[in-house]
Parts: C-alpha cells; sequence; structure tokens
C-alpha cells in the first residue's frame, strides 16, 4: 500500500504553503546619496563633450607604448591576482544563488551484525540494506536569502568594477614609467653633450693658456666644470636604471631579462583631452560605480539582517527502502516521511537587532565614502586640467630660454676665443644651457604625465555598462 501523509500534517502544510504565497519579502531602498555636481569646471576651455577614447594611450602616438601596455595586461602578476579576484566574487554568487533551490541528499547502507546472546544459546546474524532520499527547503518567507542574493551581485559587480580600476591603475603606470625611462635618457643625452661642451672649452682654455693668452685659474675653472658634468652623469644613469627595472616589473618581466629599444623623447605626442561635464564623470570611473556597487550590497545586507529577526520555516521530505538482505534490496520495505519545522528566536540578549544597526551603520558610512570619493574625483580632474595648462605654457616659455641660452653660448664661446670675454662668461652660458636644457626634458616629462593624470581622473574612457539601464545612479 503506498504511504500517504498523514491528516494531522495536511494543516501544517498547508499553511506552510499559504504563508509562501502571500508573504512579502522584507526589502530595502535603494540608497541614494545626495551630492551636488557642479554644471563645469572652473579651468577654462575645458568643457568639452568628447569622452576620452577606451585605448587612451594610443593618442600618444607610440607604438612601444602600446605593445608594453599589453604585455603589462597579459602578464603582470597584481593584475593577474585582479583577474582571480573578480572569478571568486563570480563563485561567491553562485554559491549564494544555491540557497534559493532545494538541498537534495541520497544515500545508501548496507550492513552485517553477528549477535551472541551467551548463556549457551545460539548466536544469530542479522543482514540489512537501504537506500534513502532527502529534500529540505527553507521557504524564503521575508526574502532572507533573496537579499544574499543581491549583495552576492552587488559584491560581483564591484569586484568588476575594482577590476576595472586596477586595469587603469596599471595602463597608467606602465605610460608614466615609459615616459620617465625616456625623459631619463634624454637628459643623459643633453648631459654627455653638455660634457662634450664642456671638454672642447676646456681644450680651447689649454690652448690659450699655452700661448699665454690664459691664466691657470682658467685652466682650474674650466677643469672644474668637466668635472662637475661628469659626476652629474651618475645619479642620472641610476635613474635610467631604476627606471628600467621598475618598467620591467610592470610588464611582468624581470629587470635581468628585459630589453627595451626606447624611441626618441621628441617624437612623443601630448594629446589634448576634452574631459566633458562633471556630471558624467560618476558613470566614467570604475572606482565611483565600484563604490556604488558597495553600496547596494549593504542595502541587501540591511534587508537580510531584517529579515534575521522574523521566523524561518524548513520543509522536509524524505523517501527510503530497507531489506533485511546484505547489498540487495529485494522485498524492500518502503518509507516516506513530510516535516516542516518553525524556528523564531525569542532572546538572544538583542543580537540580531544589533546586527541591524550595525548593517545600518555601514550602509552610512558607504554613502559618506562615496560622496568623499566623488568630491576627491572632481578636484583630481580640476587640478589634472591646471596642471596640464600650466605645464603647457611652461614648456613654451622654456623652449625659448633654451634656444636663447645656445644662442648665448655660441656667441660666448666666440668672443672668448677673440678675446673679448673672460672665461667666467663662457662658463656662465654653458651652466645656463645646460640647466635650461635639463629643465625643457622635465618640462616636456611633466606634460605628459599631465595627460595621463588627466585620462586616469576621468576614467581612461571607461564607461559603466549598467549606466543606461539602472535606476541606481546616485542623484
Amino acid at each position: 500500500m503506498k504511504p500517504t501523509l498523514p491528516r494531522r500534517l495536511t494543516p501544517l502544510f498547508a499553511a506552510s504553503l499559504l504563508l509562501a504565497l502571500s508573504a512579502c519579502a522584507v526589502t530595502e531602498p535603494v540608497t541614494r546619496a545626495d551630492i551636488a555636481v557642479p554644471d563645469g569646471w572652473i579651468e577654462p576651455a575645458a568643457n568639452g563633450a568628447i569622452p576620452p577614447d577606451p585605448q587612451w594611450w594610443r593618442g600618444f602616438a607610440s607604438d612601444r607604448l602600446d605593445a608594453l601596455i599589453t604585455a603589462a595586461v597579459a602578464d603582470n602578476p597584481d593584475f593577474r591576482a585582479a583577474v582571480e579576484r573578480v572569478r571568486q566574487a563570480e563563485i561567491a554568487l553562485h554559491v549564494a544563488g544555491t540557497s534559493l533551490l532545494p538541498a537534495a541528499n541520497v544515500g545508501g547502507d548496507t550492513a552485517w551484525r553477528r549477535t551472541d546472546p551467551g548463556n549457551g544459546a545460539r548466536a544469530f546474524d542479522s543482514e540489512s540494506s537501504g537506500a534513502s532520499l532527502s529534500i529540505s527547503y527553507e521557504v524564503d518567507l521575508w526574502g532572507r536569502l533573496a537579499a544574499g542574493v543581491r549583495g552576492a551581485e552587488a559584491s560581483f559587480t564591484a569586484s568588476r568594477h575594482d577590476h576595472d580600476a586596477a586595469r587603469l591603475t596599471l595602463v597608467s603606470s606602465v605610460a608614466t614609467t615609459y615616459f620617465q625611462l625616456l625623459a631619463a635618457r634624454e637628459r643623459l643625452v643633453i648631459a654627455r653633450d653638455n660634457l662634450a661642451i664642456a671638454e672642447r672649452v676646456f681644450a680651447i682654455v689649454e690652448t690659450r693658456y699655452r700661448n699665454g693668452a690664459a691664466s691657470a685659474l682658467d685652466v682650474s675653472r674650466q677643469r672644474s666644470t668637466v668635472l662637475a658634468q661628469r659626476a652629474a652623469l651618475l645619479p642620472l644613469e641610476t635613474l635610467e636604471r631604476q627606471t628600467h627595472s621598475a618598467l620591467a616589473l610592470l610588464v611582468g618581466r624581470t629587470p635581468q631579462d628585459f630589453r627595451l629599444d626606447v624611441e626618441p623623447f621628441a617624437t612623443l605626442a601630448v594629446p589634448a583631452v576634452a574631459p566633458g561635464l562633471p556630471a558624467e564623470l560618476l558613470v566614467r570611473r570604475p572606482d565611483l560605480a565600484g563604490a556604488e556597487a558597495q553600496l547596494a550590497a549593504a542595502d541587501a545586507d540591511v534587508a537580510a539582517t531584517r529579515a534575521a529577526l522574523l521566523p524561518r520555516i524548513q520543509l522536509s521530505g524524505s523517501a527510503g527502502l530497507a531489506s533485511t538482505a546484505l547489498l540487495s534490496l529485494a522485498n524492500p520495505v518502503s518509507t516516506l516521511g513530510l516535516g516542516a519545522n518553525l524556528a523564531h528566536t525569542l532572546f538572544d540578549g538583542g543580537r540580531l537587532r544589533d546586527d541591524v544597526e550595525a548593517a545600518r551603520s555601514r550602509r552610512r558610512a558607504l554613502v559618506e565614502n562615496y560622496r568623499s570619493a566623488v568630491h576627491v574625483a572632481l578636484k583630481e580632474v580640476e587640478d589634472a586640467l591646471g596642471n596640464a595648462d600650466r605645464d603647457r605654457r611652461l614648456e613654451d616659455s622654456q623652449q625659448e630660454i633654451s634656444r636663447e641660452a645656445a644662442r648665448s653660448l655660441r656667441l660666448a664661446e666666440l668672443r672668448y676665443r677673440e678675446g673679448a670675454d673672460e672665461l667666467l662668461t663662457v662658463l656662465d652660458a654653458q651652466r645656463t644651457l645646460f640647466q635650461a636644457q635639463d629643465q625643457l626634458a622635465q618640462q616636456r616629462l611633466a606634460r605628459l604625465n599631465d595627460a595621463v593624470t588627466l585620462y586616469k581622473a576621468l576614467g581612461g574612457g571607461w564607461t559603466n555598462p549598467a549606466a543606461a539601464t539602472s535606476p541606481s545612479a546616485p542623484g
């Protein structure tokens, strides 16, 4: 005869089903940060409407830089670890989703046992075999499990945005380090050229000294200049080696095996960057999108802790077969069981309510963190715009200074040869030229770094893929 559900359990299961169909989940409204975003930027001529290109580094017109960035994204260990963190968050989301599904377990057993009653009685054997299936399911009346899934989804989204932010940081670091390497080598060329000039002037001074037209003091002064120029090469050579090693680490290579034939510093282009409108920054920076996703996770956490205050209902069912044979289910006896469990915490010293308040406090802290992040982002863009404009004008001025310094040195050498000026005039002109050329190289580096900083502050052309469909962007 088939097993039937006992009548005494029928009302309980009917009530459980009714509750499951009619209950409303505990939900939390989407948190919105109250942020006043300005209409435009302070810096003049900055309110363009064209966002940066996602492959913004190509604006520097350097194939070598493009190749280095490709290698870094593929092989940088820190970035590959960030990729794994995204995978871990995806796995955690899958695990959270399984909590909404029933759990089923199947088992089997077989046993042999000999019983010896003693007192001369005959021992007897017993055999048994069985198979069972059990199913359990928690009725998510108040949305606690669903809130956990929403929180895992938000955490997964945040991890993806963190990955994008790490990629932007890596690409920016490769670009700035490559520019620093080019600048170091350019400054080395300038220093060696100035050393050659100093040695040429020293040869002139020695010739004039042998002919009685210069003093021993002039020879000593120019020898000191030559020695100083040689000493100036040492820190630049060290800077070049260390920057080369830093670039090797960024692209996932060992410094000892990394070789790079760099291009001339002057061939790099300085792209013009249009920042767009301040409001667009909220959907063009992965770190801000990640902070917003963390707010969504905090909302889900509050909903889950609130639902934990309410009763839980667990439904379970089991079926089995049993036989008095070893390794056999011949002529089995069948069993069927159904159950429902209602559990509710009556007293816990206020722990669950404290959990709710702690979750709300964490959410309020994340709101303030988000507001702070937006303010910092706006400041970073404003500063980058100002630095780019200032350094552009400084480079133009430095180019003029460098040209005039080179002209002054030529005239000073000519007048010294003719005996119209003293050596001090030549030394001063040479020192001025070296400083002007070195400062020009550093100013060029500053402009390139300004462009990278502005691209990074604008999100590097990144756009939140959910911005067009998500209604939860803070306003």
